[in-house]
């Protein structure tokens, strides 16, 4: 019998479809370990969400080896699944206010638990309709979605990279198998500032600035 393949293009969809706004697969909890070198967290996951059998290791390296996140202002975790990436977030910059976004209900119910599990209480899970329209992110951190789509993938991007504040940044990672070279040079093109910080294990990690004008002109015009 074949070895299980356990490479990102397979292991995301192992549980059906983490983008569902209501999994269908029926609920069964359990706890996953998040260890990095400056923490330690046992995050309660389930069915129907991303990575739900440990934390994905794109999600890892870019939290090993992203910068330091901003310790003050808005801080964005887009497709945040169960939280381990907006839960470091918040435990790394405790002044700051970290977003949770996410489509699947069950996931905001689970970034809830755990954030209040683990005594964070600067942490906000919500839907994307439910961040208020002046809010200005000083950073955005994902471990972006592919599976919805090439399509749909660019137009959430530039939803929320344009909702940067001018001098913020966005880190992305993303697997060299799933476009992550491709997506870098189409957000070039789009007029932001591309830079890869770090390749391993095929994941590329991506730092991404705004484009010029983008928070400015939108805040002008609300």
């Amino acid at each position: 019998m074949p070895a299980p393949d356990h490479s990102p293009r397979v292991a995301a969809v192992n549980a059906g479809q983490y983008f569902e706004s209501e999994p269908s697969s029926p609920s069964r909890r359990h706890t996953v370990p998040l260890a990095l070198p400056d923490l330690s967290l046992a995050l309660t996951t389930d069915r129907g969400v991303f990575a739900r059998d440990g934390v994905d290791p794109g999600t890892k390296l870019l939290l090993l080896e992203g910068p330091v996140p901003a310790t003050s202002g808005d801080l964005l975790d887009l497709g945040c699944g169960y939280g381990p990436i907006a839960l470091t977030l918040a435990r790394r910059a405790p002044e700051a206010t970290v977003w949770a976004l996410d489509v699947n209900r069950r996931a905001l119910e689970l970034t809830t638990l755990n954030a209040a599990a683990c005594e964070l209480s600067n942490v906000r899970a919500v839907a994307g309709e439910d961040v208020p329209h002046d809010v200005r992110f000083v950073e955005i951190w994902s471990n972006p979605p592919i599976r919805i789509g090439k399509a749909a993938l660019q137009s959430l991007l530039v939803t929320w990279l344009d909702r940067l504040a001018p001098n913020g940044r966005a880190l992305l990672v993303i697997h060299k198998h799933l476009g992550a070279d491709s997506l870098a040079r189409w957000l070039n093109d789009q007029g932001y500032a591309t830079e890869r910080l770090t390749s391993r294990m095929g994941y590329r990690l991506i730092e991404v600035h705004p484009r010029p004008g983008d928070a400015t002109t939108k805040e002008a015009s609300a």
